[in-house]
């Protein structure tokens, strides 16, 4: 399957980070828009330029890293950032919960 813009943040961060995790996970699936879609993503992410930062700081520079493709064709990312030590202390993220805005808000209020 055809997965260009998972495949270019995909590129993107191993570029800029070196990272010794990353997974980037298409969950558009899990929001309110056509089938197909790749406009939300997961991305977890372990790599030495994260040590001593803040996580606002760690988002700051993949923001940057992936300014070009923000607020379109990415509409939002979910972003578990990690130094190697924090990731080896605990190497687990939280699931994320299923969107209930849009029309899917609009069929919890109804049901």
């Amino acid at each position: 399957m055809n997965k260009p813009v998972e495949t270019e943040l995909t590129q993107r961060l191993t570029q800029q980070f070196s990272p010794q995790v990353l997974q980037v996970e298409n969950e558009s699936h899990r929001h309110s828009v056509p089938p197909g879609s790749e406009t939300h993503f997961k991305v977890v992410l372990v790599c030495d330029q994260f040590e001593g930062l803040r996580q606002v700081q760690r988002h700051q520079k993949i923001y940057q890293a992936l300014a070009s493709l923000m607020p379109s064709p990415v509409h939002a990312l979910a972003l578990h950032t990690f130094a190697p030590s924090e990731w080896k202390e605990q190497p687990e993220v939280p699931a994320s919960p299923n969107c209930m805005g849009g029309s899917k808000h609009d069929k919890r209020d109804h049901a």
